[in-house]
């Protein structure tokens, strides 16, 4: 039809990835687990979903916020958070400063 503008459905949005999240020593202990799961599209989502699910636990916060991250065995750094993308079945390593490390 002349004048007509078609419309291409792209379907609904794909799922964030799924993945693990594991805890080391300090994290570990105020997390009550060394590992959940995480469905989440950055590091910082997956981070701001484990605040939530241990909002009970203060501690939590303030070991979260000195932890160094691995994803996928690659150190993220100084990164912004929301710029490390994860993947299906990925692995998030939250790890404490710890002495002699």
């Amino acid at each position: 039809m002349a004048g007509t503008t078609a419309v291409t459905d792209t379907g609904p949005a794909a799922p964030a990835p799924s993945g693990v999240i594991r805890y080391w020593a300090a994290a570990k202990a105020e997390a009550g687990t060394g590992e959940e799961p995480y469905r989440a599209a950055t590091l910082q989502d997956a981070l701001d979903a484990a605040r939530l699910l241990h909002a009970d636990q203060p501690r939590f916060e303030r070991v979260l916020r000195l932890c160094s991250f691995l994803v996928d065995g690659r150190p993220v750094g100084g990164r912004d958070h929301a710029s490390v993308e994860l993947v299906e079945g990925g692995v998030v390593e939250v790890l404490p400063p710890f002495a002699g490390g």
